[in-house]
């Protein structure tokens, strides 16, 4: 196909802005990298339920998909809400990788060993804040125990802080099988990047794109935050600008939620330097506007891709996945967590390890899988799963086939949820015709709550009095 005719076809599947429509239903609710989202999780589910899930895994013809949690920072984001341990003592990762390196033989055992893993990560944290020798070694001993890809087809991506990673360190993490590197930039402005204690500058950003590129990495993603302090739709046009011109294969742009209460490291951004909801809506705008105008494909929540991108070409045929980093390409995996707070998904599942360091390392020491809690899922949690799980990667729902791979009347099943849409629909943002639900340009924006729509737990939760979710827009 005519390359222009593929970008016009994704173009059409832009979001549209409307302002008002955007206040009005700017409420809190789940991002959906997982249905049941991780409050569900229940510490009534033990290692001996995830091992049952594994043993059903090794039943069925499902790939394998591993990510590591490497948890260290040297220094602190003030936006940072991710389970993190920051450090400037480099040899506290030592013990911590004794015991990664245990827990993989763990794992290992649970699974057949002519499961190929198809798709590698390690997050963090900065998995750049162990040395060189320490990747290489982490990497060799996944290899002994996992079947991992020669021949470069698997996705091995890793997030990088330019900040703490050079040259040769690119060329480390090629040469032991990484082929995607994910860059956190966040913004290149410098008042903004002092306000949220991130000093990066443009110019070490790019030297660390330009080195990926020279070793032949497939694909290269960055990361910006957009309501961070200080921010203006003028200073944020000029991180854009950049941007474009440095032509990463991903774009991800999140919406900076501002939880103090329940992120200790965001209480050192100052509450009066915030953009108002106004100038947020207004970056949001620009930002959409000028990544769909230099040809990025608007995936859904917060991500963008050039149209040749794995992810804009899984989206065009349907098999587009979201999971616990984000949309993916491999839904035919079952996820294997390792480290602290990773999470998993294995069998009909949800699994998530220990949260501290003391806890992981006596669970691994005494020989037990660092599982504390997860879900199984039931027949409803699998229907709802489904729809939601269409809607956020392809803006539609096949009806049909939804009652066909569910086992459901549709109408019959979710009748409370069309009652429901009504409204939605009357407002632009959903069209339920010819035995489909379409999300329009106007809700794809709003995705996350037309798919609230359909999250049974939402409505049985009476709530705590405390925020868990961060606002839509």
């Amino acid at each position: 196909m005519d390359q222009s005719l593929v970008n016009q076809s994704f173009m059409n599947k832009s979001p549209e802005f409307d302002a008002e429509l955007l206040r009005r239903y700017d409420k809190a609710g789940p991002r959906y990298t997982s249905y049941p989202t991780a409050v569900q999780f229940s510490e009534g589910y033990k290692e001996t339920d995830y091992r049952a899930h594994a043993a059903m895994s090794n039943g069925s013809d499902r790939a394998l998909s591993l990510y590591f949690h490497l948890p260290f920072c040297s220094t602190i984001c003030y936006y940072c809400a991710c389970n993190k341990i920051v450090t400037r003592d480099r040899s506290r990762a030592v013990s911590y990788l004794q015991r990664l390196h245990k827990e993989i033989a763990l794992q290992a055992e649970l699974f057949d060993r002519t499961k190929p893993v198809n798709q590698l990560h390690w997050g963090g944290g900065t998995p750049t804040f162990i040395s060189h020798q320490q990747m290489i070694e982490l990497m060799a001993v996944t290899r002994r125990h996992f079947s991992l890809l020669d021949d470069d087809s698997g996705e091995y991506s890793i997030e990088i802080d330019p900040r703490e990673i050079d040259r040769q360190g690119v060329k480390v993490l090629r040469d032991i099988g990484f082929n995607r590197l994910s860059l956190g930039v966040q913004d290149f402005d410098p008042a903004v990047q002092k306000a949220v204690n991130r000093l990066q500058s443009e110019a070490l950003t790019v030297s660390v794109v330009d080195a990926a590129r020279d070793e032949g990495f497939k694909s290269v993603s960055v990361d910006l935050i957009y309501g961070l302090p200080l921010q203006t739709p003028e200073s944020f046009a000029r991180t854009l600008e950049r941007i474009v011109a440095l032509s990463p294969d991903r774009i991800s742009l999140f919406n900076y939620a501002h939880m103090p209460d329940m992120f200790k490291t965001q209480r050192g951004i100052r509450e009066g330097d915030l953009p108002s909801p106004e100038t947020k809506l207004d970056i949001l705008r620009l930002s959409i506007e000028t990544l769909t105008e230099s040809g990025y494909v608007f995936i859904g929540m917060d991500h963008f891709a050039k149209p040749d991108d794995e992810l804009a070409k899984a989206q065009r045929a349907g098999k587009l996945y979201r999971n616990f980093q984000g949309y993916a390409t491999h839904a035919d995996c079952d996820l294997v967590g390792l480290g602290i707070t990773a999470i998993g998904t294995v069998g009909n599942s949800f699994v998530q390890n220990v949260k501290t360091l003391s806890d992981y390392y006596a669970r691994i020491d005494a020989g037990l899988l660092p599982v504390w809690r997860g879900i199984e899922f039931n027949n409803d949690d699998r229907v709802r799963r489904y729809v939601i799980m269409q809607l956020i990667c392809h803006f539609e729902l096949d009806i049909a086939r939804c009652e066909q791979d569910c086992g459901v009347g549709f109408d019959t099943y979710f009748a409370d949820e069309l009652l429901a849409l009504k409204s939605m629909a009357d407002d632009g943002l959903v069209t339920l015709n010819d035995g489909r639900l379409i999300v329009t340009p106007k809700g794809r924006l709003l995705i996350r709550n037309i798919c609230m729509v359909f999250d049974r737990y939402l409505r049985s939760d009476t709530g705590s009095g405390q925020p868990r979710f961060s606002k839509a827009i």
